[in-house]
């Protein structure tokens, strides 16, 4: 049984001021992720991203179709128990510290103490918010902000996140922690529902990835399969070639550079890298790496939304 089933889920919001009519923003959207995975949710603005997640959590009621979470319709307000959420945009009340806002929502689950203060002094601690636990939120920046959010959507340990750009506003050690936290959750089997623009990271964590595209969903599949759509070359690395070496293996590849002591050099198939590393060994150069040049998520998800490559 998948975690999330989404079967024919339409949205059309009313639009104008005299005369309304719809506007489509999610058109028939088919989608399985099963139990465990990573999946990462993608697309420009105005895709239908938060639309999907928003009627998942049912804030929004869809015009057609359907969904389950963990087997149960997305109305059953029991299965809302066993899930965790971080909207786009977190907002809480600000007069609160981080701890009060954790153990407010953890005493909501029916979490007592003491399990709930160890539970909310981890929680801060995962998400690099330790130190500032009895800061009221107005004084927190976005990115803390966001993190508390994070940590908010875990208090119940959850067998299903849903995390709506949650490394939205945070620094690079911010995202670090946000992915060690995402990391931990797939160790543990927990379903990681992950919508972002931010395609590194969704490279780094993701098992799938689904591409949607103005409300219809352009391309999903395993991550893996989707970047070994095609190699489109090697990069060869060495360190100690002698001259003479250097102007053999110049004459083998498309490409060489010299970056100090280290030596790069582009090969664009098969034949090319077996010949560059023969003659590199037999000259007396030692070999650092060969690592296959293929597009990466970023020139995908571009390829697919306009038509064309980077």
């Amino acid at each position: 049984m998948p975690a999330i089933e989404i079967k024919g889920l339409t949205k059309d919001f009313l639009v104008g001021f005299w005369k309304k009519h719809p506007v489509r923003a999610l058109d028939n959207l088919d989608l399985s992720v099963e139990k465990g995975e990573v999946f990462g949710f993608l697309g420009p603005n105005g895709a239908g991203k938060t639309t999907t997640l928003k009627i998942l959590m049912s804030l929004l009621r869809p015009t057609s179709g359907s969904a389950r979470i963990l087997g149960e319709p997305i109305d059953v307000v029991s299965m809302h128990a066993r899930i965790g959420y971080l909207p786009e945009n977190p907002y809480f009340y600000d007069y609160l510290t981080a701890r009060e806002l954790l153990t407010y929502v953890g005493r909501l689950f029916g979490i007592r103490q003491p399990a709930l203060n160890r539970k909310v002094s981890q929680l801060l601690e995962n998400v690099g918010l330790g130190q500032s636990g009895g800061i009221q939120l107005r004084k927190f920046s976005k990115g803390m902000i966001q993190r508390v959010g994070i940590a908010q959507a875990l208090v119940n340990d959850p067998e299903v996140v849903f995390l709506d750009e949650p490394m939205s506003g945070l620094d690079p050690l911010g995202r670090r922690e946000v992915r060690q936290v995402v990391a931990s959750l797939k160790s543990r089997g927990v379903t990681v529902f992950f919508s972002s623009h931010i395609l590194p990271d969704v490279e780094a964590l993701c098992d799938r990835v689904a591409i949607m595209n103005r409300g219809r969903l352009q391309a999903t599949g395993a991550l893996n399969e989707i970047l070994k759509v095609r190699i489109e070359g090697h990069e060869v690395i060495l360190t100690g070639a002698g001259p003479r070496t250097i102007e053999a293996l110049s004459g083998m590849c498309d490409q060489i550079t010299a970056l100090g002591e280290r030596l790069v050099l582009r090969a664009g198939n098969s034949a090319q890298v077996a010949a560059i590393v023969e003659c590199a060994l037999s000259g007396g150069a030692d070999l650092l790496s060969v690592i296959p040049i293929r597009p990466s998520l970023e020139d995908y998800f571009f390829e697919e939304i306009t038509g064309t490559g980077l």
